[in-house]
C-alpha cells in the first residue's frame, strides 16, 4: 500500500479563486475592509495587554485616484514584516485570525478565517501593492507585490507609520469601481456597521450606530424607530420589534421588527440583513427565518452562523436551525405578550400579524401551540374575538359560524344577526386548511353561513303541517313544486317556517364538499367539475313564495318562472352561478317581466 499527498499548485487554484469563489466582484471590498478592521483589533489586543507600547487612533481609509486607476485599503493596523508577507500573503488559505484566537485564547470577534479575503482583490486588478510597517521594533517596512500568479516579490520600501496600504491597480475590465459613486455605495452597504471608523476619501462611512450592540434596557423607543428609519429610509415606523441578545447555545445579536402590512409586499423576498461581527454579509436570511416570518425586517449578527468560504451564503446546520426556533419562539412571545398587555393595538394591526400567524400554525407544530389562542377573527360587527371568545358565545359550543369576504351583505347574515349569533369573516385563502387543522386538533367546528340551516334560524311554531285535501302539508307541497320547477333530480329540496319573512328561499352547501371543491380549484388553474351537495330551503312564511304558491293555480307558467327565478337568485347570491348560467338568469329574467307586465293578447 502507497501512501502519499495531494499536491495542490497556486497557478492552478488561484484562477479558480478569482473567478469562482465569489458570488460577486463587490465583495472585494468588504474582504479588503475586513482585513484592515481584524489588523487594528490585533493591534488594539496586543496594546491592551502591554505588549505593544502605543498604537495610533484604530482608523481604516479608502482612496480612489482615478488618474492612476487604483484604489487603496489603508490601516493602522498591527502590519507587516517580510517573515508576516511570506507567512500571511503568500499562503493560500492560511488564517491569521484563526491563528491568533488560538495564541491569546479569544472568544471569536474576528471577521477573517479563510485567508483567502486578500486574493479577491485580483477579481478587479491586475496586480496589487503591499506596503506595510509591523508594529515589531526596528522592524524595516515592506514592499510585496504580486499580480495575481504562482509568483511575488517583496522588497523594502519607504514607510514611517506602522500599518498597511493595499493599492489594487484595477484592471481594463473593472474600470466600473473607479467610479466613486459606486465605490461608496458598495463600502455603506458592507462597512456601515464596522467596528472601527473607516473613511473614503476623508468622508466617514459608517456613521450609524449600530443598536443591536446595546443592551435591550438601554435602548429606548425613539433609538428603535430611528435605527429602523436608517435601515428603510422610506417605511413608515414599524409596529413593534425584538431585540435579540443571546450567548448560549450560540451567540447571536439583533433587532427584528415587525413591519405595518403593505398589500404590495413581496413575499418571496427576505428583509432581514445578515451580518458576521458586524460586516454584512446577506439580505438573504431564508435559511434562519422560517417562511412564516419573511414579512420581518431588521438585523440578526452572529459569530456563530456558518458561513461559506466566500462568506457569502449559509451552510444549514444544527446552530441554524437551533437559531431559527429561537426566533421562532422571540416572536410568539412578543406577540402573545402584546395581546395581554395591549389589547387594543393588537386588534388594530391584526391585518399585519394575520397572515404570519396563521402560516406559521399550518408549517411549524411548535409554533402552532404557542399562537393558537392568540388567533384572531374579525366579526360582522366589527370587533375581534378569539376562538374561545367565538364557541362561548354559542353556549360554551365550539361550533364556529363564518362567511367568507364578500358574504357580508348575504340575506343569510340577517337571520344570524336577530339570533345575536356572532359570524366570523374568514379574510385568506389559508384559511380553510387552517380550520381543517383546528377542527381536527381542537375540537373546533367551523360552518360557513350557508353549511346547513341551523335549528335556531327555523320558526317552529309557524310551520305549516295542516294536511289539505289530497294528503299532503303545505310544505310538502311548496317543495314538490319549487323541485318540479327547477328540474335538477339531484338538488334536494325543503320547505321550512324561517325566523324571517324577507328571504324568500336559502341555499345550503355541504361544508365538507365545498372545501374539497375550493382545495381542488387552489390546486388546478381548471375549474373542477365537481358541485357540492347543495339543498335549497323555501321559506313558507315569504309573501313572495305564498304568491308563487296562488299563482300556481292561476298562471302554472309564470309560477313555474318565478320559482327558477328565486332559486337562481339565491344561487346568485351564493356566488353559485356560472357564467353560461348568469347568461340564462338574464333571459329568464327578461322573460318574467314580460309574462308580468306584458297581459296575453286575446
Amino acid at each position: 500500500m502507497r501512501q502519499g499527498s495531494l499536491s495542490i499548485h497556486s497557478e492552478n487554484i488561484l484562477p479558480i479563486i478569482k473567478k469562482w469563489l465569489y458570488s460577486e466582484k463587490d465583495i472585494f471590498v468588504r474582504e479588503l475592509a475586513a482585513n484592515a478592521s481584524d489588523a487594528i483589533q490585533k493591534l488594539s489586543i496586543m496594546h491592551a495587554r502591554g505588549e505593544v507600547e502605543s498604537m495610533k487612533d484604530p482608523r481604516i481609509d479608502v482612496s480612489l485616484d482615478k488618474e492612476k486607476k487604483t484604489i487603496t485599503f489603508s490601516d493602522t493596523g498591527l502590519g507587516l514584516d517580510a517573515e508576516d508577507a511570506e507567512k500571511f500573503l503568500a499562503q493560500i488559505a492560511f488564517s491569521g485570525a484563526e491563528e491568533f484566537i488560538k495564541a491569546y485564547q479569544l472568544n471569536d470577534t474576528f471577521i477573517g478565517h479563510f485567508g483567502l479575503g486578500f486574493f479577491s482583490a485580483f477579481m478587479v486588478a491586475d496586480s496589487v501593492d503591499v506596503i506595510s510597517k509591523s508594529f515589531k521594533k526596528d522592524a524595516e517596512a515592506i514592499l510585496f507585490h504580486s499580480d495575481g500568479s504562482s509568483s511575488y516579490t517583496i522588497d523594502t520600501a519607504e514607510k514611517n507609520e506602522v500599518g498597511t496600504d493595499i493599492i489594487l491597480h484595477i484592471n481594463k475590465e473593472n474600470e466600473e469601481y473607479l467610479d466613486e459613486v459606486k465605490l461608496r455605495g458598495i463600502l455603506k452597504r458592507f462597512c456601515s456597521f464596522f467596528p472601527q471608523a473607516i473613511y473614503f476619501n476623508n468622508t466617514k462611512i459608517n456613521v450609524e450606530e449600530p443598536l443591536w450592540q446595546k443592551k435591550p434596557l438601554e435602548c429606548t423607543e425613539e433609538e428603535y424607530k430611528a435605527f429602523y428609519r436608517a435601515l428603510y429610509p422610506f417605511e413608515e415606523d414599524p409596529l413593534f420589534w425584538i431585540h435579540l441578545n443571546v450567548d448560549y447555545p450560540f451567540h447571536v445579536k439583533g433587532i427584528l421588527y415587525f413591519p405595518r402590512f403593505k398589500s404590495e409586499i413581496d413575499v418571496s423576498r427576505n428583509h432581514v440583513k445578515l451580518y458576521c461581527n458586524r460586516v454584512f454579509v446577506s439580505d438573504d436570511c431564508r435559511d434562519i427565518l422560517p417562511d412564516y416570518l419573511v414579512l420581518l425586517r431588521g438585523v440578526l449578527d452572529s459569530p456563530d452562523i456558518p458561513l461559506n468560504v466566500s462568506r457569502s451564503h449559509l451552510q444549514v446546520d444544527t446552530t441554524v436551525k437551533q437559531l431559527s426556533g429561537h426566533i421562532s419562539k422571540k416572536v410568539s412571545d412578543a406577540l402573545s405578550s402584546l395581546l395581554k398587555n395591549e389589547r387594543a393595538r393588537f386588534e388594530s394591526s391584526w391585518d399585519a400579524y394575520e397572515v404570519v400567524l396563521k402560516l406559521g400554525m399550518l408549517q411549524d407544530e411548535k409554533f402552532y401551540q404557542r399562537v393558537k389562542q392568540l388567533l384572531l377573527f374579525q366579526t360582522l360587527d366589527g370587533s375581534f374575538k378569539t376562538l374561545e371568545e367565538l364557541a362561548n358565545d354559542r353556549e360554551g359550543k365550539k361550533q364556529i359560524v363564518y362567511c367568507e369576504a364578500g358574504q357580508e351583505h348575504s340575506s343569510l347574515v340577517s337571520f344570524y344577526k336577530q339570533k345575536n349569533i356572532p359570524i366570523a369573516i374568514s379574510t385568506t385563502p389559508i384559511d380553510q386548511p387552517l380550520m381543517s387543522k383546528l377542527e381536527k386538533e381542537e375540537s373546533y367546528l367551523f360552518r360557513r353561513i350557508d353549511a346547513a340551516l341551523d335549528a335556531t334560524l327555523v320558526d317552529a311554531s309557524r310551520e305549516k303541517t295542516i294536511v289539505n285535501a289530497s294528503g299532503r302539508t303545505e310544505s310538502s307541497y311548496l317543495a314538490e313544486f319549487f323541485k318540479d320547477a327547477i328540474g335538477d333530480t339531484h338538488l334536494e329540496v325543503e320547505a321550512k317556517s324561517l325566523s324571517s319573512d324577507s328571504i324568500p328561499a336559502i341555499l345550503t352547501l355541504s361544508e365538507e364538499e365545498r372545501r374539497f371543491r375550493d382545495y381542488l380549484s387552489r390546486m388546478s388553474k381548471e375549474k373542477p367539475t365537481l358541485k357540492p351537495k347543495a339543498t335549497f330551503v323555501v321559506n313558507t312564511n315569504s309573501p313572495l313564495v305564498q304568491s308563487v304558491q296562488k299563482l300556481s293555480a292561476s298562471s302554472p307558467e309564470l309560477a313555474k318562472n318565478l320559482a327558477v327565478h328565486i332559486f337562481d337568485l339565491t344561487r346568485l347570491t351564493s356566488k353559485e352561478l356560472t357564467a353560461e348560467e348568469l347568461h340564462t338568469f338574464i333571459e329568464r329574467s327578461t322573460k318574467v317581466l314580460e309574462l308580468v307586465l306584458i297581459p296575453k293578447s286575446s
